[in-house]
């Protein structure tokens, strides 16, 4: 039966017809080069783009990731990205191993500009492009092929002509891109592309990158992979060229073309962390990684924290990223089903006993430990079988769920009691010793205030004014953050000067009671040479106050 979808209204992207490709058996032996453009094409997509400090957090980390290449920014068109990349410059940030990329558009004042921007540079890209595909042509440019080809040639000629004003100390790399490559004919791809490089004069010892976006992505993924091959194939001087992947997610195949481009030939890729960018988002490089990864492929870069680059982008972005995501989400280490618990139980076990080294754990493609998450937080339960003692109890007497590592914990605690009582453990003891470690601890810090107010419902971004007694001395204080719990986080910091790392946080409702209450529980991240996790749990009628009372229970038992 046809549905109602107005397919009339589109048409399957034509196959490129090469019928002696190759990629499809080709394998990813090795890392390509990395360039990321969070702060350009991911910032550019954002609601509230990046400020300064937000802007330098993220270079800083994607430095200490290991990128070796990062665009920073569209200095001609945006005054604030031409005054953080002189900053990079001027106060000496940028390593040099580093090399910068900038991007301008094929326009004398904007070259002028972007060559402006770079003075004093040790190494820089710079990344000139114009759109070329049959589309733009006629609906943006209202231009021939000449036409447009022009737009790409004179520009590559100005860039040529004016890089003599920078000084000899700026080592210049030159990029060209034909946006929105994937609907571009792949002959006139190619001529635009050749004759760029002639500009450039490009060799052998004088690369360029050329760079294939998939702007929009327009196909499935295997026929963004032959038009890589195809180009892979037709330049004239294939030693000259850096082959360059920029694709997009339209599709949701991102991830795929990229993998595929990479076994068609290419030699670099563009992409942003966790995929934020331009509609559904760039490429995401951290899952390209660590695909690499699972594969015994070194990525070349360290992933090895995935949590913290997890707080890294979402500071910076204003973004979540999403609980399912791959790798970073919080619950995709998560087992729920009882037959999965049981394996990767079984699993972990015989992987502990065995002298092999590889990791073989079902429903786990890679070892929690190798990037930073932790094995109790493998298994958590939401519906138990009556295996899951005092946990387990916890949840259907009481109606409050706890993490794994918690319930490692917390059944110690259980435990100690069995022993010294030589009886069983009933479900109401079980909540009394909960509740004596672990729920609204008021020694030495007590929460005396809390409120919170929404200060940018499009960012999430909350203020709170909250007060804290310390040993029968109130302190108050007003911060603002990603919602409350981080806002409160943020201020207590400061005003009591206590490190510490929000690692996990949950909450669920109890309506055991003739009053419907909130449970929550935080864990925390304390700097010690352990790692050292510490547990908190607030209730309360306020969902809103539960997580700060577990806050406080957490921070009082540091």
């Amino acid at each position: 039966m046809r549905t109602k979808m107005p397919v009339h209204k589109y048409q399957p992207f034509p196959p490129i017809g090469l019928a002696d490709r190759t990629w499809p058996s080709n394998i990813i032996s090795e890392a390509p080069t990395w360039c990321s453009v969070d702060l350009r094409d991911g910032n550019q997509s954002l609601i509230e783009p990046m400020d300064s400090s937000r802007k330098m957090k993220m270079f800083q980390t994607l430095v200490n990731m290991g990128f070796k290449e990062i665009e920073v920014g569209f200095p001609s068109a945006s005054e604030t990205d031409f005054q953080f990349l002189r900053e990079l410059i001027e106060t000496d940030h940028i390593p040099n191993d580093v090399t910068i990329q900038v991007l301008t558009q094929a326009r004398e004042h904007l070259i002028d500009k972007t060559i402006e921007s770079l003075e004093g540079a040790k190494k820089a890209i710079l990344h000139l492009y114009n759109s070329t595909s049959t589309l733009q042509r006629r609906v943006v440019f209202n231009s021939d092929r000449q036409g447009v080809k022009e737009i790409a040639t004179d520009g590559a000629k100005l860039v040529a002509d004016k890089l003599s004003k920078l000084s000899s100390e700026t080592n210049i790399r030159l990029q060209y891109s034909p946006e929105s490559f994937t609907g571009t004919e792949l002959e006139y791809a190619l001529e635009v592309c050749e004759e760029v490089l002639q500009i450039w004069q490009a060799s052998e010892e004088k690369k360029v990158i050329i760079n294939l976006p998939a702007t929009v992505e327009m196909s499935t993924p295997n026929i963004y992979a032959d038009q890589i091959e195809w180009m892979h194939r037709h330049f004239t001087k294939r030693n000259s060229v850096i082959l360059s992947l920029h694709p997009h997610n339209d599709r949701g195949t991102g991830i795929a073309a990229t993998e595929f481009g990479l076994m068609a030939g290419a030699d670099r890729v563009e992409g942003t962390l966790f995929g934020n960018g331009e509609r559904t988002g760039n490429v995401d490089i951290i899952t390209l990684g660590l695909n690499m990864m699972t594969q015994g492929t070194d990525p070349n870069l360290d992933l090895s924290d995935i949590q913290s680059l997890v707080e890294v982008a979402e500071f910076c972005n204003q973004i979540p990223v999403h609980q399912r995501h791959p790798y970073a989400g919080q619950l995709v280490h998560t087992a729920f089903s009882g037959s999965h618990q049981d394996a990767i139980r079984k699993g972990m076990e015989a992987n502990s006993k065995s002298n092999e080294t590889l990791w073989q754990v079902p429903y786990l493609p890679i070892d929690p430990a190798d990037i930073g998450r932790t094995y109790e937080a493998i298994i958590r339960v939401n519906s138990q079988s009556g295996k899951a003692g005092s946990a387990w109890l916890l949840e259907t007497e009481h109606h409050v769920r706890i993490p794994r590592a918690m319930e490692i914990e917390f059944s110690q605690l259980v435990q100690k009691e069995a022993d010294i009582s030589g009886s069983e453990i009933t479900a109401s003891k079980i909540w009394e010793i909960y509740n004596q470690f672990y729920v609204n601890l008021s020694k030495p810090f007590e929460l005396v205030s809390f409120q919170s107010y929404p200060v940018s419902r499009s960012s999430g971004t909350e203020q709170v004014s909250a007060t804290v007694n310390y040993q029968g001395e109130e302190f108050s204080f007003v911060e603002t953050g990603n919602g409350p719990v981080s806002a409160f986080v943020n201020g207590f910091r400061k005003t009591f000067n206590i490190s510490f790392r929000l690692a996990d946080f949950g909450q669920n409702t109890r309506s055991s009671t003739s009053q419907a209450e909130a449970a929550a529980y935080v864990e925390l991240k304390v700097p010690d040479d352990n790692g050292a996790s510490v547990f908190g749990a607030g209730v309360d009628t306020s969902i809103t106050q539960a997580p700060i009372r577990a806050l406080i229970s957490a921070i009082n038992r540091i």
